[in-house]
């Protein structure tokens, strides 16, 4: 099994990079693969020389803007390069079985949302979740009742994205996982409604 680790190309605060390193030395003591976006820097650092360094597989996914920018982790033994921030992430979806959010940004924000939202739309069926350290990601779970609360969102969906704190509680999860219904269906409406 591989999960995709989205999160940020800053450290942080240092307990939260402590959390993320202990996260990934989890999976990698699991068995579980790592695959991220191949930069040295920042959690994506932390996450991939935890994993490393407790023997895991991590497989590095990065454009080559990035490469070209030295940003590249030299010590990966698969990286993947690709060229564009499009094809990364496609890339990351096909090579994983499952999606964890790690403290991040906007680009760890637009990875998330992309990969939970192809989810809804049946373009996969693989889990989803955030690793809640420090209650990072409790104001976002805070904005997406509120998008329950008022109709845009289906709480079924909601509740489908996985909240963690370790890496036991992440596979777990991931083990447990059953997809909500697709947002669209393809079913055709009944004769007398169309």
């Amino acid at each position: 099994m591989r999960i995709a680790v989205f999160t940020g190309s800053h450290a942080g605060p240092p307990a939260q990079a402590e959390a993320a390193a202990a996260f990934a030395a989890g999976l990698a003591r699991a068995g579980v693969g790592i695959v991220y976006g191949g930069g040295h820097v920042g959690m994506m650092g932390v996450v991939a020389d935890a994993a490393l360094a407790a023997g895991g597989e991590v497989v590095g996914v990065i454009p080559q803007h990035l490469v070209d920018d030295e940003l590249a982790h030299p010590g990966l033994p698969r990286l993947e390069v690709v060229q564009s921030m499009h094809e990364r992430k496609a890339r990351m979806a096909e090579l994983s079985d499952a999606f964890v959010a790690l403290p991040g940004a906007a680009g760890t924000l637009e990875e998330l949302f992309e990969a939970w939202t192809w989810g809804m739309l049946g373009l996969h069926a693989k889990p989803t979740a955030l690793f809640d350290v420090d209650g990072f990601w409790q104001p976002l779970l805070a904005q997406l009742r509120r998008m329950v609360d008022d109709g845009y969102l289906d709480g079924r969906r909601l509740d489908a994205l996985g909240v963690v704190t370790d890496a036991p509680e992440l596979l777990s999860f991931v083990q447990h996982y059953e997809p909500p219904p697709r947002k669209w269906r393809k079913d055709p409406l009944p004769p007398a409604t169309r």
